[in-house]
């Protein structure tokens, strides 16, 4: 996926969470911009850490990235 399209998607406001998909079948989700930095190649995304000691920081090969999909927000989809 192009760099652009991934930092377009980030900026946007109100920011919409979505979830990265990538050749592999591998998802990651991406709750907020802060917790991402794009760069032309790669994407690095921020992940809580799986046992909650200590934060993850995944590199991901933006060629490999093939789709971004929205995650519903759950709590507006209750109240509605």
């Amino acid at each position: 996926m192009h760099h652009d399209v991934l930092r377009e998607k980030l900026k946007a406001q109100p920011f919409q969470p979505f979830r990265i998909v990538m050749t592999t079948g591998k998802t990651y989700e991406v709750t907020s911009p802060e917790w991402v930095l794009v760069t032309r190649l790669t994407t690095a995304i921020g992940l809580p850490g799986e046992s909650g000691d200590g934060d993850i920081l995944r590199h991901l090969d933006n060629l490999h990235i093939v789709e971004l999909v929205p995650i519903e927000n759950t709590v507006a989809a209750a109240v509605a």
